[in-house]
């Protein structure tokens, strides 16, 4: 029996590790080369893991609901399709992790050490192999103020007994919530580095919530994985980023005009439409090329410039959500690239069959309000980023317009850019004259522009 191992695929640069949600074959089933094997979800996106073998599926090693890493076995295929079909076979657990090195662990505590610090937060580590907090869990409790040895307390749903991100949402919206009476046995280690900062208990922030009356006839929805997840990241950088809004208007009448005269023969040569949105996305790479200071992220006291400018659409699927991918090095295409990748994005994100990758490394984001009849709007930053802007709805108006012979009065087509930016990195001068440079790049649209 030739059994080929089925690895978790790498799924974008910040993903570690991913959720089975389903299998898609049964252990004894014959499966096809390429053919969907597993559902799994990420904190971004679902996806599907295709086969890398032909053969029959002889091996499962986890089940609905467990978390993989990046690279591990997920199942096994026996390549030899003359093998016949094998008989039941019982799920086997992930390996356990191997130790690490002394000078992996002396540069872990160390990189810790250097957390804590920056953060006026400290933590005892755990030298009994207590339970695994991923990085995301010990960054919510960090920013919430709890100690290890509170989020020792706090029972985890995950396996193993894993804290899960749920979980410490949960105790930090409930604190109150019954936890484990007695904390899990903590144990220091010897440093091997540097001394470990000795721990300090701090009690966990308590946020007050708004009561819900209840009277009848009122349906209570709960929220699906998805609208979750939005609505952490919503509150998270609303926390986190000062926000502060810049409004231009912009005057797009040549624009218009030029889209309303190529856009048929474009749909023609190319099968396709020709929309607003990638020339949006290509004035705001030009953009960023003239202010680079908005094309960055904060990690702590320092800023991370980006070399790469890859601009993120909010796209809206058929169920309400929101899915935000990604078009990558914007300003190195033409607008022809780009508007067939709009164009592929955004279709294939409204039937959610985006690829992880696809929806990751963005460094601006912009949202097209003007698609529901909005004018304007105050768009929430999607962080790590840390600015974003609306583009509103494009109207006739009455302008006056500056002309050799004196000031008149026309109808144009005229629009609102909507600039949110984090006060911490992006002063009012810079966000302003980004927006501003924006709203030029549309107005000095040339009517000649091939595409």
């Amino acid at each position: 029996m030739a059994e080929k191992p089925i690895l978790m695929p790498k799924m974008g640069e910040s993903i570690a590790e991913a959720t089975v949600i389903r299998w898609l074959k049964n252990v004894g089933e014959k499966v096809e080369k390429d053919e969907p094997l597993v559902e799994i979800a990420t904190d971004k996106v679902d996806s599907e893991i295709p086969s890398t073998e032909a053969g029959i599926l002889v091996k499962q090693l986890y089940k609905d609901g467990d978390v993989v890493k990046v690279g591990e076995a997920v199942a096994y295929i026996d390549a030899d399709a003359s093998a016949g079909v094998p008989t039941q076979a019982t799920p086997t657990p992930a390996v356990a992790e191997t130790i690490a090195s002394p000078v992996a662990i002396a540069q872990t505590i160390e990189n810790e050490i250097s957390q804590l610090t920056q953060n006026n937060v400290t933590q005892i580590v755990n030298a009994d192999g207590g339970r695994f907090y991923s990085p995301l869990v010990l960054n919510i409790a960090r920013a919430e103020g709890i100690s290890m040895a509170v989020l020792e307390t706090i029972p985890g749903t995950g396996k193993d007994g894993r804290v899960t991100k749920s979980d410490i949402l949960n105790f930090v919206n409930n604190p109150s919530a019954p936890v484990q009476s007695t904390p899990a046995p903590v144990a220091t280690i010897t440093p091997v580095a540097q001394p470990i900062v000795e721990a300090v208990t701090a009690a966990p922030k308590v946020e007050s919530k708004p009561a819900v009356s209840m009277n009848a006839g009122d349906e209570i929805i709960e929220m699906d994985r998805v609208r979750k997840l939005i609505a952490d990241h919503m509150v998270m950088s609303k926390r986190v980023s000062p926000h502060v809004t810049s409004f231009v208007e912009a005057d797009v009448t040549n624009l218009v005009n030029w889209r309303n005269r190529v856009k048929d023969s474009f749909k023609k040569r190319e099968g396709e439409n020709i929309t607003f949105t990638p020339i949006f996305i290509q004035a705001i790479a030009k953009a960023i090329k003239d202010f680079p200071m908005i094309n960055v992220s904060i990690d702590g006291d320092k800023i991370i410039k980006k070399k790469n400018v890859n601009v993120g659409m909010a796209v809206a699927q058929a169920n309400g959500n929101l899915i935000v991918p990604v078009i990558k090095n914007a300003d190195s295409m033409n607008l022809l690239g780009i508007t067939r990748t709009v164009n592929d994005l955004a279709a294939r994100a409204r039937i959610n069959k985006l690829t992880p990758d696809e929806i990751q490394g963005g460094t601006y984001t912009v949202t097209n309000v003007g698609s529901f009849g909005n004018v304007m709007g105050t768009p929430v930053i999607n962080q790590p980023q840390v600015a974003i802007m609306a583009v509103g709805a494009i109207r006739k108006k009455p302008a006056v317009i500056e002309t050799e012979y004196g000031d008149v009065i026309a109808i144009r087509h005229m629009m609102y850019l909507s600039h949110s930016y984090d006060h911490r990195v992006v002063d009012g001068g810079l966000g302003g004259m980004f927006v501003r440079k924006v709203a030029d790049y549309l107005e000095q649209w040339d009517m000649n522009t091939e595409i």
